[in-house]
């Protein structure tokens, strides 16, 4: 692998709902990684889980819900979470609480485009049909959990 180094003021950025909004870092075959900010009452990220990498989270401000399996954890400024392949997970900001989170996959998983279709979705520009239909080109794969829609209503696709 080599050198990989993103500069704030020339990193792409993709609101992809209202509320959130995505820094894109790096997009190799080794890393995916971006940064995630999240007003308070953001929708977050429905249940969805990887088949092929592992996703991980370091809080850097505010408090982050994230389900994990049937179990919701909550995350403070300073933690950190690795989800591997296979387990069904969701996230967004806790109850009356902003975020931002520092977002990776291991191996990389080629998303900055996946994240691009959030944006155009967002904007009017696609549909909930189209990333439905992109599930298996980035390993995104919904789900559903009783645990998660208890706790909060979320837009799922």
């Amino acid at each position: 692998m080599t050198q990989i180094a993103t500069r704030a003021a020339t990193a792409e950025t993709v609101q992809d709902a209202p509320g959130s909004l995505i820094t894109l870092l790096a997009d190799t075959a080794e890393l995916t990684c971006n940064t995630a900010t999240f007003e308070e009452g953001a929708a977050g990220a429905p249940v969805h889980f990887h088949t092929r990498a592992t996703e991980f989270f370091h809080v850097t401000a505010g408090r982050l819900d994230v389900l994990v399996g049937d179990e919701i954890q909550t995350l403070g400024a300073g933690d950190f979470l690795a989800i591997p392949p296979g387990v069904k997970h969701a996230f967004a900001p806790a109850a009356g609480h902003p975020a931002s989170v520092f977002v990776g996959f291991t191996p990389g998983m080629g998303r900055f485009d996946y994240y691009r279709l959030l944006g155009r979705v967002n904007a009017g520009e696609a549909t909930v049909q189209d990333i439905k239909d992109s599930s298996a080109a980035y390993d995104n794969h919904y789900a559903e959990s009783p645990a998660w829609s208890g706790r909060r209503r979320s837009a799922e696709p």
